[in-house]
């Protein structure tokens, strides 16, 4: 059974469901166990640790996605089921599952992927009366990186009549020349245009916009037409940004041991948030959105990475006293 499955304690009455368009995979992290280095097995992909977040704080989820059919692939549709996530717009594809080698100089790890053609990007649609009935649709990530995966998402993107949330989710290692940060910078404003909230990190916005500050970048994206900006800055907190507001929120004093799936998680908890109270009117209501999101995000800095990291609402609770 996995750990952390949703029960009725952490089930929570909210206006609709959420659908997560992304990538699933199998994390290599990088450790030691008995004197000698290994490879820790673990399910990821940032989308897929989204959708098992918001499940975990009791919102109700659909994942679209591909994944191979191996055993891997197997074990992700397992993990997928068990958690409480659906799975109606998950297919199977006859690649092997991509693998994602994760090394670390400290708590942040950095990824190198393997497998061609890459198993998560091969969905093509998703069911039209999922998109429809959707109150929060999410996407990002590497998937877009791919343009068959990125037409569908455009498409899902359109039909969307609830809130679109979006993460870019940058990965350095896939952006080898400065045409492909280019490109991919076209992608995050297009998306982030007609989003309703923006998460990314300062790492991420280091990449697509070096040398601008995190406040700047926000209020280029706020520009464009997103409704709300959320920059996460690790150990450092979030600024959240919504019209002419800025507000920097500190993160919980943690001990952290592996910081895979930190940033999913507080997309989670912000998606969670929507799901139980829709959009909200003021960059104050965000500001608290944020703030529980960053104490859900200290919690799994403290557990070793991925989607098995994913708090439920009553362990966020246990371990900061609160539930705001």
């Amino acid at each position: 059974m996995v750990r952390g499955g949703k029960s009725r304690a952490d089930k929570m009455h909210t206006m609709g469901y959420a659908v997560v368009l992304g990538e699933a995979l199998i994390d290599l992290l990088d450790g030691e166990c008995a004197g000698e280095r290994v490879f820790r097995q673990a399910i990821g992909g940032a989308p897929f640790n989204v959708s098992v977040g918001v499940a975990r704080l009791g919102g109700e989820v659909s994942f679209a996605g591909s994944v191979g059919d191996d055993a891997l692939g197997s074990r992700i549709v397992d993990f997928l089921t068990e958690a409480g996530v659906g799975g109606r717009a998950l297919v199977r594809v006859p690649v092997p599952t991509t693998l994602a080698v994760a090394t670390f100089t400290g708590a942040d790890p950095e990824f190198r992927f393997y497998g061609s053609p890459p198993s998560y990007a091969l969905l093509r649609d998703v069911p039209r009366d999922l998109v429809a009935g959707a109150a929060v649709v999410y996407c990002g990530s590497i998937v877009l990186l791919h343009p068959e995966f990125l037409a569908a998402a455009r498409t899902v993107w359109a039909a969307t009549t609830g809130l679109r949330v979006f993460d870019p989710n940058v990965r350095p290692t896939l952006l080898p020349t400065p045409a492909d940060v280019d490109g991919l910078r076209t992608v995050v404003e297009e998306f982030a245009a007609t989003a309703d909230l923006v998460k990314l990190s300062h790492a991420d916005a280091a990449v697509l916009y070096p040398g601008l500050s995190l406040s700047s970048v926000a209020g280029d994206l706020l520009s464009l037409g997103a409704g709300a900006v959320v920059v996460t800055r690790g150990p450092a907190g979030a600024l959240v940004a919504v019209g002419d507001d800025r507000v920097e929120l500190p993160a919980p004093v943690v001990e952290a041991i592996d910081a895979t799936g930190a940033g999913d998680s507080v997309m989670a908890a912000l998606i969670a948030g929507l799901l139980a109270t829709g959009r909200p009117a003021t960059v104050d209501v965000w500001s608290r959105h944020v703030s529980y999101a960053l104490r859900v995000a200290g919690l799994v800095c403290e557990r070793p990475g991925g989607a098995v990291a994913m708090p439920t609402r009553a362990e966020v609770a246990a371990r900061y006293g609160s539930d705001a």
